[in-house]
């Protein structure tokens, strides 16, 4: 089986356990830094060159593509389905995940609850945002912020005011959301795999900060979901057609609310509260829908069926 790890850090905690967990079944696995690829298309070929010399097409890859570099990573992703790769995570589906406003519209249209979200042109009132939202205290998070950074809480309808008419004037598009007191800085993520929650973790963001990302301070700890986070997880790992990811969610009085579904989600944070081998879970999920070409005369792979949403 070669397998492809799509990652700019082959030191990243993330991509060394992917390779260690493949290697650890004879697997032949390599990290790709995608920027360094570039692609040929041909009438009926499609090439991919890294570092000016063309590599063969795997058996899999697992695309860990940053948030900053979602467009040229996704057009590698594509490129590589085009070629009958077999991939654990669709380029759609990508794309999809990257856009909090897309991921939202999606995930309201299937049902699943959410913090009540107003999104509006920089042409629009400041006072009817803040009023459609609820009043404050709010939370202003910037469309292409990740792991906590441009998001912001406010605590007052003057406040709230004075910052969206900040950020518009440079702009910036915003999504402003009601804030959820009860959860006190703490959310809940479910790492799925292959339809599956494979583990969970509650995060608690650093004294004095509403935000839970690690990456930000907060602390992790073993999670055991009940029945209601888990249907809501998966449900909204199923909306968004992801055969891997971390599905965001904030504990509220009515019940658990989906923040986020992450489709390049870290494995350190929660390899390490739960103790799970959550990289293994991953190479289980490829076993099961790649047959390796060497073992397959026709070399063909069998590919899992992903939702086709057209959102």
């Amino acid at each position: 089986m070669l397998v492809y790890i799509l990652s700019r850090n082959e030191t990243l905690y993330s991509t060394q356990r992917l390779v260690e967990a493949g290697e650890q079944r004879g697997w032949k696995m390599r990290v790709i830094d995608y920027l360094q690829c570039s692609i040929e298309i041909m009438k009926g070929e499609l090439m991919v060159n890294y570092h000016g010399e063309q590599i063969p097409a795997p058996d899999a890859i697992i695309p860990r593509i940053g948030a900053s570099r979602t467009f040229y990573g996704t057009a590698m992703v594509r490129h590589f389905e085009m070629m009958d790769v077999f991939t654990v995570t669709g380029s759609l589906a990508i794309k999809r995940s990257r856009d909090k406003l897309r991921s939202l519209q999606i995930l309201s249209k299937k049902g699943i609850d959410m913090p009540r979200t107003v999104f509006a042109s920089n042409k629009s009132s400041a006072k009817d945002i803040i009023a459609l939202s609820g009043g404050a205290p709010l939370v202003l998070k910037i469309l292409e912020g990740t792991q906590g950074v441009g998001v912001v809480l406010v605590d007052s309808d003057k406040a709230a005011k004075s910052v969206l008419e900040a950020f518009y004037g440079m702009d910036v598009n915003l999504l402003v959301q009601e804030f959820i007191a009860e959860a006190g800085g703490a959310d809940i993520r479910a790492f799925i795999v292959n339809g599956e929650v494979v583990g969970a973790m509650k995060r608690q963001g650093a004294e004095g900060d509403f935000r839970s990302n690690l990456h930000q301070g907060g602390k992790a700890v073993a999670h055991k979901l009940n029945r209601k986070e888990k249907t809501i997880a998966l449900a909204a790992a199923k909306a968004m057609g992801l055969g891997i990811c971390g599905v965001d969610m904030i504990p509220s009085t009515r019940g658990p609310l989906v923040m986020e579904v992450n489709s390049s989600p870290g494995l350190e944070g929660i390899e390490k509260s739960t103790g799970i081998d959550i990289a293994g879970r991953i190479m289980d999920y490829i076993a099961t829908n790649v047959t390796p070409k060497e073992n397959n005369d026709d070399s063909k792979k069998k590919r899992r069926k992903r939702d086709n949403i057209g959102a």
